[in-house]
């Protein structure tokens, strides 16, 4: 699972200024694609004919290929060489993009989302990887605090170019988008970045390989369609629980088993490393699950126009990347957990928050609220990183690094899927429970009685129920900000399990982004 490839010579430093430009774009293109779909779903709902659950698959499909293929990137440019593979990244992240933005059905933009992600996968440790290799020891410090920026352009800008876009031309253009950045980027690779020695003798464990990823295939997919199916009354859904139950059993056997397995058993022995999985884990639910629950909230239940939506959601990531230069200069002077503490305690208090929202929350409490969700994720990103590789061997940082990323891409999708399921799922719950006071006795209902809304006729009957759906739903998502509220509060208590590194460790931060 190592990303580390065999470094080349040090590029001429005439180049070097283009090729950091090149990579950097391919960098952003990924990165952007992560949120910038975001703020179109109604629109790309409406015109794929899909449900509210069934859309969200826009964004799971895309992390979970790209949570698939991001392990196994190091193994293919080590065979391969990293400018081939990255060339081919690119070709064919732009060419499903096309795609993206020319789907008629959901089937399609999903499928094409998968290609997405597979090609994608390798453009955010691959393009690290070059500019380790083109700066000095000295240098690299400045480079990777750049390469932390591109990665973190995608929170800020993702939302805000998806609605301008979505908004002026079409939702298929959040996609188009990416045809002149990779573009960019292709041709200045081609020029500028020289290959990689070849290693004819690189392996990977393919059997390992494969059952992890029907493991996390069939999960998500069991995620997704449960709810839509009636979760075990329907037999799609317990085929999809046997196949996940046993694709990550054989893994596991085979893990402990194999001589040299697809993931190294020995990582977990390390507690920090361990402790640190889980942790990375509960960041990628809380963080892009209310990512996913904002845009529908904004758009459908609040009426802002998708631009609006996409730039009061900005400034979430604006506090993240401030919150990352901020945590930069303190690692080191004051102790990591403290750090963490900090930004769990940070995301649970804006989640706390959120459970109090109505459609008439104004702006600029949904910007602030989400600023400060933003500084907690800067403040548990880079020291969470920090801590997790402190303790691990050098020789195994590479493929802690795959599984790292690998377990907060899965809390990614896993927490995406299960805060729509919930907010379908108690929306019907909490439509029956609050029509079951809607009757012609109830003295509540005088004042809209004298509206012209009588649950005595057809038309008030109808106006009435739009008005219970709206506040059940209202309900539902509080009910999902509490369960991000409370994952954020019970993983403070792990922090007792991190033990503090003796020194400060030799480790890229900038892991934690890929």
């Amino acid at each position: 699972m190592s990303n580390a490839t065999t470094a080349p010579p040090s590029a001429p430093i005439a180049n070097r200024g283009a090729i950091t430009a090149c990579v950097i774009l391919a960098v952003i293109m990924q990165a952007l694609d992560t949120t910038i779909a975001n703020v179109a779903l109604p629109h790309i709902q409406g015109d794929v004919s899909a449900s509210a659950d069934q859309i969200n698959w826009v964004l799971t499909s895309y992390i979970v290929a790209a949570a698939i293929m991001t392990p196994p990137s190091g193994f293919l440019s080590a065979k391969f060489g990293r400018k081939r593979v990255l060339l081919v990244a690119i070709a064919g992240f732009v060419a499903a993009s096309v795609l993206c933005g020319l789907s008629e059905s959901l089937a399609q933009i999903v499928g094409f989302r998968l290609l997405q992600g597979l090609f994608g996968a390798a453009l955010v440790p691959l393009s690290q990887g070059i500019l380790l290799d083109i700066y000095n020891v000295e240098e690299r410090g400045r480079a990777m605090a750049l390469f932390g920026v591109s990665v973190m352009v995608g929170p800020v800008l993702g939302p805000v170019i998806g609605g301008w876009l979505t908004d002026n031309i079409s939702w298929r253009w959040v996609f188009y988008i990416n045809v002149p950045i990779g573009a960019l980027a292709f041709f200045g690779i081609v020029v500028y970045v020289t290959e990689t020695k070849l290693d004819t003798l690189a392996k990977l464990d393919w059997f390992g390989f494969g059952m992890l990823s029907l493991g996390i295939a069939a999960l998500q997919l069991f995620l997704d369609r449960g709810e839509q199916l009636d979760w075990f009354y329907s037999g799609e859904i317990i085929v999809e629980a046997l196949v996940c139950a046993c694709a990550f059993y054989l893994f596991i056997v085979h893990m402990f088993t194999a001589e040299r397995s697809f993931v190294n058993p020995r990582l977990f022995l390390d507690q920090n490393f361990a402790v640190s999985m889980l942790f990375i884990f509960i960041v990628g639910v809380t963080y892009l699950a209310s990512l996913a629950l904002m845009t529908p909230y904004l758009q459908t239940l609040m009426g802002y126009p998708v631009v609006t939506a996409g730039i009061v959601m900005g400034p979430r990531g604006l506090g993240t990347m401030f919150c990352m230069f901020l945590v930069g200069r303190l690692i080191g002077k004051v102790d990591t957990r403290f750090l963490l503490f900090i930004g769990l305690a940070l995301t649970a208090w804006a989640m706390y928050e959120m459970t109090g929202w109505t459609p008439d929350v104004s702006q600029e409490t949904i910007i602030s609220v989400g600023f400060v969700q933003g500084a907690g994720l800067g403040f548990l990103f880079v020291p969470l990183t920090t801590i997790a590789f402190a303790t691990l061997p050098a020789q195994m940082r590479g493929e802690g690094t795959g599984l790292y990323n690998l377990s907060r891409n899965i809390g990614s999708s896993v927490g995406i899927s299960v805060v729509s399921m919930l907010i379908t799922e108690n929306t019907q719950v909490n439509h029956a429970n609050i029509a079951a006071y809607v009757t012609p006795f109830n003295r509540h209902f005088d004042a809209t009685a004298a509206q012209g809304i009588s649950p005595l006729t057809a038309v008030g009957r109808a106006t009435l129920d739009g008005m219970i759906t709206t506040q059940a739903t209202i309900i539902a998502y509080i009910d999902d900000f509490k369960l991000l509220m409370l994952m954020s509060i019970c993983a403070i208590p792990l922090l007792v399990l991190l033990r503090k590194p003796k020194a400060p460790p030799a480790v890229d931060h900038s892991v934690a982004m890929e």
